[in-house]
């Protein structure tokens, strides 16, 4: 177990720290101010309800999206509907479990029966889904309640969030600059408190980056761990489904909610159910950390640097130290999304290429000049790529990296054709998990993001494993603050 002074050390490089769990709630508060888990714990207890977490989400919704433009669709009295029921549920002594009554929102590339998908794009401004995804199904199961749909990179295929239909996405703690993508709406919901969990989706960079933009965790799961049937795809290969919080006990909470096989899904993988919550208050001694120095560290922002060497000098007493790894390379295999991506867009591409964003069409019209041979070959480097990563494992548990070279852009930065520096790439292609945590904030305050990433196998035992760092506590007064940076 750690000192508290261990804690506060910790809290230097990663940010403040909530290991004990109490609520911290009080009447004054906001209530949407609280970590799901604290919400959670009310809710249990009957001191708080469902219609109470729901109503105070939906007033900060009206207040601040306007600015932010987190949320395509909101909707509201379906939402109240369901806490009401879950509400009565709990005065009746049912209790679903820790998502029991919790408001979530959901990014517009997943479908929800009966409500727009929209994916950002005016190809699908009017599309009605008839059935819910597996991941919303599974929500419902346990008793989340559904805010609406979050705002994002058209059709998933870009890294600011600026390319949308519905208009760019901003930052909670710098309005005028991105909140990454494609989960923007997603990582700027969470961080501003809009919600107590955002689902996104990622291919490439899609939910780390937005909250390494946003200063939350964003967990990319082991590909196929989460369903992603139901979702507008970019490619089957790589895509992923997973949440985005504002503590890693949260993420934690909704990842066991939503993962488990999916037969229907070709996919899913097989694995046993776990509560990875349950994973906290191990100790973290004896687990062995990697580090790539190389491409990871190239342009790498000299107040990034920074953060992420304090880090590492934390997570070192805390462990049994660092070492460095040499990771193998995805050679072809990024030409898998392209020719999957081109797969999907070609119909409608050929029939309605003016609704698409001209950045967004010229992007995917590239992608056709994948031929057979050459996806085949990038198929065949995938598979292989995916069977080798785990030698890097024989000598550490866990890989930590900074998830993006450079903070934020401002949206003026991303009018034109760009696609936002990560370093977490590479980890889609290797289809093992990957968390980002907040990592500090830069002198313009704007959120630091660094990740962890372990092994398939190794994360469904031991990735919450690590104390549980938060964004700074986040403060809304006068309608016009958002994020407060330190």
């Amino acid at each position: 177990m750690y000192s508290r002074r261990d804690f506060m050390k910790c809290s230097l490089a990663t940010g403040t720290l909530l290991m004990s769990g109490a609520p911290t709630f009080g009447k004054s508060d906001d209530l949407s101010s609280l970590s799901l888990y604290e919400a959670s714990r009310l809710v249990q207890k009957k001191s708080v309800s469902p219609v109470e977490l729901t109503r105070s989400c939906l007033s900060r919704i009206e207040r601040l999206n306007p600015k932010l433009n987190a949320f395509i669709t909101v909707t509201a009295e379906q939402a109240l509907a369901q806490a009401r029921e879950l509400e009565n549920e709990r005065q009746r002594g049912r209790w679903r479990g820790p998502l029991h009554g919790i408001p979530i929102a959901l990014k517009d590339n997943i479908d929800t029966a009966g409500i727009r998908t929209t994916a950002a794009s005016a190809v699908f401004a009017d599309r009605i889904p008839t059935e819910d995804a597996e991941v919303v199904r599974r929500l419902k199961a346990a008793g989340a309640v559904i805010l609406g749909k979050l705002n994002m990179h058209e059709f998933a295929y870009g890294t600011t969030s600026v390319f949308s239909h519905f208009g760019a996405v901003h930052n909670p703690w710098r309005l005028d600059h991105i909140a990454g993508g494609s989960s923007g709406g997603s990582g700027s919901a969470v961080a501003a408190n809009l919600c107590y969990a955002a689902i996104g989706t990622e291919t490439g960079a899609s939910i780390r980056l937005p909250a390494a933009c946003c200063g939350v965790v964003g967990i990319k799961p082991t590909y196929g761990l989460v369903s992603a049937r139901g979702i507008v795809p970019v490619s089957w290969s790589f895509d992923n489904v997973g949440p985005l919080c504002r503590t890693v006990r949260d993420t934690a909470l909704v990842l066991s909610a939503i993962a488990g096989f999916d037969p229907e899904d070709s996919g899913s993988v097989d694995a046993p159910r776990s509560d990875y919550a349950e994973r906290f208050g191990t100790k973290t001694s004896s687990l062995r950390l990697g580090m790539q120095s190389g491409t990871f560290y190239e342009g790498l922002d000299p107040q990034i640097k920074a953060a992420v060497d304090k880090a590492l000098v934390v997570l070192s007493r805390l462990t049994a130290g660092v070492r460095e790894v040499k990771l193998p390379s995805p050679d072809s295999s990024w030409s898998v999304v392209d020719a999957e991506a081109n797969a999907f867009h070609a119909p409608l591409l050929a029939k309605t290429p003016e609704l698409y964003h001209p950045v967004t069409r010229k992007d995917l019209q590239s992608s056709a000049k994948i031929t057979m041979t050459q996806y085949i070959q990038a198929r065949r480097d995938l598979d292989r790529l995916r069977r080798v990563v785990g030698r890097v494992f024989a000598d550490v548990d866990l890989l930590v990296t900074p998830t993006m070279p450079r903070p934020a852009l401002a949206i003026a930065e991303c009018r034109e054709a760009f696609q936002m520096p990560s370093s977490t790439e590479d980890f889609s292609a290797y289809g093992i998990p990957s968390v980002s945590i907040p990592c500090g904030f830069t002198d313009s305050g704007l959120p630091i993001g660094t990740y962890k990433s372990a092994v398939r196998g190794w994360a469904k035992r031991r990735c919450f494993n690590s104390p549980t760092p938060t964004n700074r506590q986040q403060s809304g007064t006068g309608g016009d603050l958002f994020c407060e940076p330190p």
